[in-house]
């Protein structure tokens, strides 16, 4: 059984004739446009193929510095949170000493 029931009643009722007319010129005129469009679609392909190799390594560097910003500003956290500690311990110290 699967999944898409296609009814082709439905088809023609809801396209007519003039959906039939485009499908049989499409299917006629492939082989006449297909190549010449294949060969204009081949530089638009690796334009955008260029395009996206240029943007994922510009994203990478973006990342990276985020990153690096990101584990600098935990690295600082941490070192405060060390710091209140010692002074937190010392406070304690000092009362327990009194």
């Amino acid at each position: 059984m699967s999944f898409i029931e296609i009814d082709l009643g439905d088809f023609v009722e809801d396209f007519g004739l003039p959906g039939l007319a485009i499908g049989a010129g499409a299917v006629l005129l492939a082989p006449i446009l297909g190549l010449p469009l294949a060969k204009a679609g081949k530089p638009l392909a690796k334009a955008a193929i260029k395009t996206s190799i240029i943007t994922y390594e510009k994203s990478k560097n973006v990342l990276a510095e985020a990153r690096e910003a990101l584990e600098a500003l935990v690295a600082e956290s941490k070192a405060e949170l060390a710091e209140a500690e010692t002074q937190r311990v010392v406070t304690v110290e000092a009362a327990d000493s009194s």
